[in-house]
C-alpha cells in the first residue's frame, strides 16, 4: 500500500508524512510537492505535483492507493479547479481513497467565507468522485498565535476583533496524528469530522500564554472594521482580509463547535495549555 501526501513540503503536509512514516514506514509513503527539492529531507520518495498542472498529478499518483489532499493556498476561485485536478488524476489512476483537509468556519457574511465555501465545493467534488473518502474540517491553528508571542510581548497585549467568542484551536501536530488514522483506518470512510480542540476565548488564550511563557499579556477587543483595516495595512488586502474574517467568525461563534477528534484519532485532543507547552518545548 502506498499513500501520497500533497503539499508535503509545507508545515501540515510534512507533519502528516512524518506521522505516516511512524505507522507504515518510509517505503509506503510518497511526498508530492510543487518544488520536490524542498521535501527530500523527509526521507521518502518525492514526486512533483503543482495543483495547477493536471499532468503533474497524472504522473505523481501512479501506483498510489490512497491520497492525502491538502487544501491549496491560492485565492478561492482558483482552489476549486486546482483540487479538481488532483481528484480527477486520482480517479484516473485508480486511487482507492482520498482524504481532504477542509476547514471549519462561517459560510456566510465574513471575509473568510469565500475560503470556507471553496472548501465546501471541494468536499462535494470528493463525495462525487466514486472513491472512498474522509473529510477533516480543521480548526484554527494555534501555532500562528504562538509564533507571534514576541510581538504580543512587545505590545503587551493580544488585540483583535474576536471579543468574547470562543475558538476551538488545534495544532498541526494534533491534525497530523488524526489524519494518519483517517488514512489508515477504513472505519472512517464516508465521514466528515470537525478536527478541533477545546473552545477558549482570547482572554483564556492570553492567560495560558502567561502561564507557560511567564508573560503579562492582556486581551483587548477591537471592532471588526478597525481590525480589518489594521490587518490589511500590515499584511496586504488579500491576507489581511482573510485574517480579519477568521476573527470575525470567532466573534460570531463559527469556531465554537463540537469536536469529532476523539472519533477520528481514537484519543482526546490535547488541551490548549498542553499545546502551548509543547510548542515552547519544541522551539526552545
Amino acid at each position: 500500500m502506498k499513500i501520497a501526501v500533497t503539499s508535503a513540503s509545507g508545515n501540515l503536509g510534512s507533519a502528516i508524512v512524518k506521522s505516516l512514516i511512524k505507522e507504515i514506514g518510509t517505503a509506503n509513503v510518497v511526498a508530492i510537492a510543487r518544488t520536490p527539492e524542498k521535501a527530500t529531507y523527509l526521507g521518502v520518495e518525492v514526486r512533483k505535483g503543482d495543483y495547477n498542472n493536471r499532468e503533474d498529478f497524472n504522473k505523481a499518483l501512479k501506483g498510489i492507493d490512497k491520497v492525502m489532499l491538502l487544501s491549496g493556498m491560492d485565492v478561492p476561485e482558483n482552489r476549486i479547479v486546482q483540487h479538481q485536478n488532483v481528484i480527477a488524476a486520482a480517479h484516473q489512476n485508480g486511487v482507492k481513497k482520498i482524504v481532504y483537509t477542509s476547514i471549519i468556519g462561517d459560510e456566510h457574511g465574513t471575509s473568510f467565507s469565500p475560503i470556507v465555501n471553496s472548501n465546501r465545493q471541494t468536499e462535494l467534488d470528493i463525495k462525487d468522485s466514486k472513491m472512498e473518502w474522509v473529510i477533516g474540517r480543521n480548526g484554527i491553528y494555534i501555532e500562528p498565535d504562538l509564533e507571534y508571542i514576541p510581538t504580543y510581548i512587545q505590545e503587551g497585549m493580544i488585540k483583535n476583533s474576536a471579543d468574547q467568542g470562543k475558538c476551538a484551536y488545534t495544532s498541526r501536530e494534533e491534525l497530523s496524528y488524526a489524519y494518519s488514522k483517517m488514512l489508515l483506518e477504513d472505519t472512517h470512510n464516508g465521514q466528515t469530522y470537525n478536527l478541533v480542540g477545546e473552545p477558549i476565548t482570547q482572554s483564556q488564550l492570553a492567560e495560558y500564554i502567561n502561564q507557560v511563557y511567564d508573560t503579562n499579556l492582556i486581551y483587548v477587543s477591537t471592532s471588526i472594521a478597525a481590525y480589518k483595516e489594521e490587518r490589511q495595512a500590515a499584511l496586504g488586502d488579500f491576507l489581511g482580509n482573510i485574517i480579519a474574517g477568521i476573527y470575525e467568525g470567532i466573534r460570531n461563534g463559527a469556531t465554537n463547535i463540537p469536536s469529532d477528534f476523539v472519533i477520528a484519532a481514537s484519543r482526546s485532543h490535547k488541551l490548549p495549555l498542553q499545546m502551548i507547552k509543547d510548542f515552547l518545548d519544541k522551539n526552545n
